[in-house]
């Protein structure tokens, strides 16, 4: 005798908390772009700070316990997570400085891909076919990306966005290591190693913490309403969106994010840069799709 499986109702609240989470964070280029003259590691130190007390108050409220206590419950994955991110967030914001936001943002959106790598050296997980093919062509988008950008600047600007996508990456095959059901404790941690390692950086380097006050709002607001505000949104709304359309829900961020400093800046992109990007990101929307087609039997009684 066969049963009919019944699908849940799906939430739609999850899918507009989860888009609206992308919606913020695809901000996060045009408010680089607005910073005057702080350099990374000044506009990093605020963003910590402030990024670090907004999830400190929000981990209090919903667990009424102490958030560096949960951060240090996680161990090593914990730490190199949070240290992980730290190195994806300086990446970040130095490859946005030194390219275009078009070309940073769409080399971000390979993380997914290159966690799985990650995931099958690291963690021996078993690695899908389609994925190996999705990895594949998303490769051929990056080579297009900056086939025309192999000096100065904009090399190393894509080195650093790719580099920042290596440490998304990792930060989430550190959670599945350790195990984790709550990534807040260890952006929290995170941020308390960014504020350290930035200062100590800016100490070594000459540089003053002291910076202009429209630097340091930007900064500060980054840190809350772009990073802080877009991980609540998300952490609330991935509860009852799919993994496969969670991916699909993130490419947002990276489609919206060029239109921003078009619309306000009238940054544009290069030819290269729409080609590749659109291979890449088509690359992970299929290998989303893929994910998503794969059901399990129905039960057999």
């Amino acid at each position: 005798m066969t049963t009919v499986t019944i699908q849940p109702e799906r939430d739609m609240r999850g899918y507009v908390l989860v888009f609206l989470a992308g919606l913020v964070w695809s901000t996060v280029g045009l408010g680089i772009r607005l910073i005057d003259e702080a350099q990374v590691w000044q506009i990093l130190f605020y963003r910590s700070a402030s990024m670090t007390l907004l999830l400190y108050v929000v981990i209090r409220l919903r667990t009424g316990q102490d958030a560096l206590r949960l951060a240090l419950q996680m161990g090593w994955p914990g730490v190199i997570g949070g240290l992980s991110l730290v190195a994806a967030y300086t990446g970040a914001i130095f490859a946005i400085q030194t390219t275009s936001v078009a070309n940073a943002m769409m080399l971000f959106a390979c993380s997914p891909l290159l966690a799985a790598i990650l995931g099958r050296v690291v963690l021996r997980e078993y690695v899908r076919p389609q994925t190996w093919v999705a990895i594949v062509v998303a490769a051929c988008g990056i080579a297009v990306m900056v086939w025309d950008k192999f000096g100065g600047a904009a090399l190393v600007g894509n080195l650093a966005a790719i580099g920042s996508a290596v440490g998304f990456a990792t930060f989430t095959i550190t959670l599945r290591w350790g195990k984790a059901t709550e990534m807040m404790p260890a952006i929290f941690l995170s941020g308390l190693f960014g504020m350290a390692l930035m200062a100590a950086i800016c100490f070594w380097l000459g540089l003053s913490l002291r910076i202009s006050s429209a630097d340091t709002a930007l900064s500060l607001g980054m840190g809350v309403f772009q990073v802080g505000l877009g991980l609540i949104l998300y952490t609330i709304g991935s509860r009852t969106v799919p993994a496969a359309e969670l991916t699909l829900l993130s490419l947002a961020e990276v489609v919206l994010g060029p239109v921003w400093v078009w619309l306000i800046l009238g940054e544009t992109a290069t030819t290269n840069t729409l080609i590749g990007g659109t291979i890449l990101l088509g690359a992970i929307a299929g290998n989303a799709l893929s994910g998503a087609r794969r059901r399990p039997p129905p039960p057999m009684l």
